[in-house]
């Protein structure tokens, strides 16, 4: 891991960093200098590490709960490289969409291939920053809709070292198997006019999960309009399970 940078306001210190060819970046309180949780966030489409909705959130875990936050560029978004292939998939999808088939299954299937990816990547990064001193091997959560859902399923069902999870905005297409795989406490977002993933398929994704504890919070909008005091919910949601 090589940290590039380093910044400090309202009690949050900032450091980007590459580990290999991912950028990243790490948020931890001002000061910070021992084990304390870590949330890894996932973030959407066509965003990256430090999109609004993860900045604000990760600001927030960071002052209010002492957590630490780390985010990364997945492949060909932000600070990564275009990948070819990834292009002439989107490019083949939107002509598929404007022929008449249905967006859902295209999106899983897409995010089934970068997940491949994606979710070693997010293992290593893991394990790279909780050798810090100032993060620890502390309890560590997930935060990722969308895009960051569908990653996210994955990695979650993968990775033992994540206790709880908030998820959403995501269908079952792609990632039904790797639901039934995940136990840990699960916060599912769905919006109920969702346009890209349809109610139906969220609904099943939130039943695949095998979890004990797992709560649906379910909001009237679109796909990108969750209610602001969702951010409410997740703070204690993570505070409860990981501080």
């Amino acid at each position: 891991m090589r940290f590039i940078s380093e910044t400090s306001s309202d009690g949050a210190r900032e450091q980007l960093f590459t580990l290999g060819e991912i950028p990243g970046v790490l948020w931890t309180p001002e000061g910070a200098v021992a084990t304390r949780p870590l949330v890894l966030m996932g973030h959407g489409g066509g965003q990256h590490k430090k999109a609004p909705d993860v900045l604000t959130r990760a600001r927030r875990f960071v002052t209010e709960c002492g957590f630490a936050v780390v985010a990364v560029d997945v492949p060909a978004h932000g600070d990564r490289p275009k990948v070819e292939q990834y292009d002439r998939i989107a490019t083949e999808n939107q002509a598929r969409v404007e022929a008449g088939e249905e967006l859902a299954p295209l999106i899983a299937g897409f995010q089934a291939l970068v997940a491949r990816q994606t979710v070693p990547e997010w293992r290593a990064v893991l394990g790279a920053v909780q050798q810090l001193e100032h993060v620890g091997a502390g309890p560590v959560g997930y935060w990722g809709v969308s895009l960051g859902c569908g990653l996210g399923v994955p990695f979650v069902a993968a990775e033992p070292r994540v206790r709880a999870a908030v998820l959403g905005l995501g269908g079952v297409l792609a990632s039904a198997e790797a639901a039934a795989r995940i136990t840990v406490p699960v916060e599912f977002l769905v919006q109920w006019d969702d346009e890209r993933v349809p109610r139906v398929q969220s609904l099943a994704l939130f039943d695949a999960l095998a979890s004990a504890e797992k709560t649906l919070h379910a909001n009237p909008g679109k796909h990108g309009e969750i209610p602001a005091f969702e951010l409410e919910s997740t703070l204690r949601f993570f505070a409860r399970h990981l501080g």
